[in-house]
């Protein structure tokens, strides 16, 4: 009997954490496919010689060691500074920084929140910069952009509404630096590149964003949560707004480079996930009888397994079950298998080596993660704050 009820745990747990690798398989296999030139666009670009005007927006809480060396990378666009603002929210910033940031061509708002947080921040700066602007473009405070951002993102925007630009890691200096990077990737070729390619929404990432400025004013006001992202991509797939990532434009992102601030921004990801899912799964009976395949996909995002748990525990349980059920154990390495092979594929060939190298950092990193699930509040939409250096 008690090898019975065994077996079936066994089996339902299989069957649970099988749900969130075929999906990582599936797309990492859709990823391997042609990515035929986007015709829609060359053909738009070579009609149209508009040059969009653009509100760049720069949310900087406490951020005095990154802002003012990326606002002044920004400054350097190939683009007519007729045609763009650039607009930094200093929220609790030193009065020195300020100081320097209010002699460069940029608006400068000090708002004084008595709740930080992101979205907060964009809904002010929305209110207080006036222009006729045609789209608004979110940046984080260590973000570099090359420059000829703006050139290549206005030959988009006369075709899309909200574009997902590629994010990267401008930084690699220890193993905690390179995995966060390497996961950065994977997620750009999950959840954004292979989607692109089924024809589904890319997903947003928080910052690298572009939006047309009516779509992102209808909507920024309806954000409250720390997970800002998630909610502004919910809404969009909700209207059936399609988000279309640009490999080609990169968003340097400055990664993580201790475990404390690891696992700090992993707290703020997975409560914000948590809270998308709740949000989405009243929605979802409306999005299937209207056919809102993409909100659908969102939705199951969220209630995925993080893959770096997934990736421990998957380990944890093949050792286990070879050394004590060996009977049982073929269905858990095979499950393994194909998550390490799926996220060997959906990396890019530059980080194979180095990131498969640094996995012996994985356990550590994953055992804070659990320390998050133990002390998360679901409830809780304060801003956490990840230092940068």
């Amino acid at each position: 009997m008690i090898w019975t009820i065994l077996h079936s745990i066994d089996i339902a747990l299989w069957v649970i954490i099988a749900g969130s690798v075929i999906y990582v398989v599936f797309f990492a296999i859709i990823s391997l496919f042609y990515d035929k030139e986007d015709q829609v666009a060359a053909h738009a670009a070579a009609l149209s010689n508009r040059q969009n005007k653009f509100l760049i927006l720069y949310p900087a809480y406490k951020e005095d060691r990154v802002i003012i060396n990326a606002v002044e990378n920004f400054l350097l666009q190939d683009y007519p500074t007729t045609h763009y603002t650039v607009a930094v929210i200093s929220d609790h910033m030193q009065p020195e920084t300020n100081d320097y940031l209010s002699k460069l061509p940029i608006t400068l708002l000090t708002p004084v929140f008595e709740k930080s947080s992101k979205a907060k921040a964009m809904q002010y700066a929305i209110n207080e910069v006036k222009g006729d602007f045609d789209n608004v473009v979110v940046l984080d405070a260590d973000n570099v952009v090359r420059p000829d951002f703006l050139s290549q993102l206005n030959i988009l925007c006369s075709v899309y509404d909200a574009i997902q630009c590629h994010r990267c890691a401008k930084n690699a200096d220890n193993d905690v630096a390179v995995l966060d990077g390497a996961s950065e990737e994977i997620n750009n070729t999950i959840f954004r590149k292979a989607h692109n390619r089924l024809g589904l929404s890319s997903a947003l990432i928080g910052s690298g964003m572009c939006f047309s400025y009516a779509l992102f004013k209808k909507n920024v006001f309806q954000l409250s949560t720390a997970g800002e992202d998630r909610e502004m991509e919910a809404l969009l797939l909700h209207q059936e707004v399609f988000i279309k990532y640009a490999p080609e434009i990169h968003v340097f992102d400055e990664k993580v480079s201790n475990q404390d601030n690891f696992q700090r921004q992993r707290m703020r990801w997975m409560t914000a996930q948590i809270q998308s899912l709740l949000s989405n799964l009243p929605k979802i009976p409306e999005a299937i009888i209207h056919g809102k395949i993409n909100f659908i996909d969102k939705t199951i995002q969220q209630a995925l397994i993080p893959r770096s748990i997934l990736i421990v525990i998957l380990a944890g349980i093949s050792i286990f079950m070879t050394i004590f059920m060996p009977t049982w154990c073929e269905k858990w390495w095979v499950l393994f298998a194909l998550l390490a092979v799926s996220l060997f594929i959906a990396l890019p060939r530059p980080l194979r080596y180095r990131s498969f190298a640094k996995v012996l950092a994985i356990p550590g990193l994953v055992l804070r993660m659990f320390k998050n699930l133990l002390h998360m509040d679901h409830k809780n939409t304060d801003f956490i704050h990840t230092q940068h250096g």
